[in-house]
């Protein structure tokens, strides 16, 4: 009997304990004015995807506590932003009591907005999610294939953020969901990837628009091609002291996987067998192999949910089954020493009166196999500089310098330097100033974008990639890919 008594005086204080929490939410709702409760704060108000133009392409409001007009606002204060000269909004800011939080994926502006005081960090993460499970879906994420799968893009919202709420952003799940079918984008009529963007496998070569397929929809004639894409992507920091010294030097690195696979196979991915990981090469993922010369040493590192490590410590395999959708199996760090991709020497002298002279020299410093792409160097100038005069090397293509005058600051982009290549430019600045003691002070520093295929730094490798089958004759395409990118490039004077 007093068992009984206890289990309903417990029933009847959980019930009061919902009233009180229903009530405090209505109350808040009621009034915009007041402070939500904790419970309630990992909420948004709307979520748009604006296009650089500033065309509304996809809005929903979940609450309607933000002005319609929320797109407009954001997108004037985003151009017109006023910062230092040059410098772009942040990716969060308020106006007028609106949180605007917003992240840019594919040329395209992914913008969230609320009244309440979230978690920047959640809200730009719901957001890079959403961009990426669309572009699961659609294959290709750009303005045209937004426009034509309107009706099944606002079906994924609505599966994945519920009166402001996110819900689920997994690819696998949502299949039980949403049932629209794609209206695939011709990948032939994207704009060239050029190198960066080939996919290798073996002797074999694809172009990286393989990989923008819908992971729901059907091929012509109903036929599934069974392949994996594999990305080891990495992002190199460097900065260089006047005399070529490396001051710092950081890998961001990510390995990311694409899977066309039918019946989720079970796959094997081996890395390095001289892998150790942890700061002085010594952690609990320490493996006694082969060390030595050509030994990778990462910082630190993570890895998907999905991802079993039972022979990691044994032989460096990851074993996982790959969900659906493009995801990132792991992420590491690297700060120990590396050789630098290219080698930059900036040099500015006084010409004479009013004249100055610049001469810029970059030198490619990895195999002549391997081509580097989109590569631009930045020279800011001082600021008494009012015009530069550009003399390029006997025979150069595909290079383009200009003196942007808003920003004091040479602008050199080159198509593609090979590799062992070197290229040199030569300015002639002229100056307000007769003469200017500070002239290497105001000049500098040196800042360098570029995106190199089939090169990575850390010489992190994929030696195999396996798919564990039944079936001998299962025996699916495996394409990998190996970017660099400049993520802090920065030379002093």
């Amino acid at each position: 009997y007093i068992y009984i008594c206890c289990c309903f005086l417990r029933a009847v204080s959980q019930c009061l304990e919902l009233e009180e929490t229903a009530a405090a939410a209505n109350e808040w709702d009621s009034d915009t004015f007041g402070r939500p409760p904790a419970k309630l704060s990992g909420m948004i108000s709307q979520f748009f995807v604006l296009s650089l133009r500033g065309d509304n392409i996809v809005f929903r409001d979940y609450r309607g506590d933000v002005p319609k007009s929320s797109a407009e606002i954001f997108f004037r204060k985003v151009k017109f932003w006023t910062g230092e000269e040059g410098e772009e909004a942040p990716p969060v800011f308020n106006v007028d009591g609106v949180n605007y939080l917003h992240v840019k994926v594919a040329g395209l502006l992914f913008v969230a907005t609320t009244r309440v005081n979230v978690s920047p960090a959640l809200v730009l993460e719901l957001l890079q999610r959403i961009a990426r499970v669309t572009k699961d879906y659609l294959g290709i994420l750009n303005e045209d294939s937004l426009r034509k799968n309107f009706v099944l893009v606002y079906e994924l919202l609505d599966e994945m953020i519920d009166f402001g709420y996110p819900q689920t952003t997994s690819t696998e799940v949502l299949k039980s969901y949403v049932f629209n079918e794609p209206v695939v984008i011709d990948a032939a009529r994207m704009p060239s990837l050029g190198p960066a963007g080939m996919f290798i496998q073996g002797t074999k070569r694809m172009p990286g628009t393989a990989v923008t397929k819908s992971v729901v929809a059907n091929e012509p004639g109903g036929k599934k091609r069974e392949e994996i894409f594999v990305d080891i992507i990495e992002k190199i920091s460097v900065t260089f002291s006047a005399s070529g010294y490396i001051l710092t030097s950081e890998i961001d690195g990510t390995i990311q996987m694409k899977s066309y696979l039918s019946g989720n196979p079970e796959i094997r991915l081996a890395l390095n067998e001289d892998l150790s990981i942890g700061l002085g090469g010594h952690s609990s993922y320490e493996y006694g192999g082969s060390g030595g010369m050509g030994m990778v040493s990462l910082d630190d590192c993570n890895f998907h949910e999905s991802v079993r490590l039972d022979d990691f410590d044994l032989d460096r395999t990851l074993t996982l089954v790959p969900p659906d959708g493009e995801f990132s199996v792991m992420n590491y760090r690297m700060t120990q020493e590396f050789k630098t991709p290219f080698r930059v020497f900036p040099v500015i002298e006084e010409a004479g009166p009013f004249k100055a002279e610049v001469v810029l020299k970059v030198r490619a410093e990895f195999a002549n196999t391997i081509t580097a792409n989109s590569v631009v160097l930045r020279f800011p100038l001082p600021k008494s500089t009012i015009r530069v005069s550009f003399d390029l090397e006997f025979g150069a293509v595909g290079q383009s310098p200009d003196f942007k005058e808003t920003n004091r600051t040479i602008e050199w982009a080159l198509r593609k330097i090979v590799g062992g290549s070197e290229h040199t430019l030569h300015a002639k600045l002229t100056l307000s100033q007769e003469r200017n003691v500070n002239l290497k002070k105001e000049a500098g520093p040196v800042s360098m974008n570029f995106t190199i295929p089939m090169f990575n730094a850390s010489r992190l490798q994929v030696r195999y990639l396996q798919i564990v089958k039944k079936s001998k004759s299962y025996n699916p395409y495996r394409w990998v890919r190996y970017v660099t990118h400049a993520n802090s490039y920065v030379i002093r004077i």
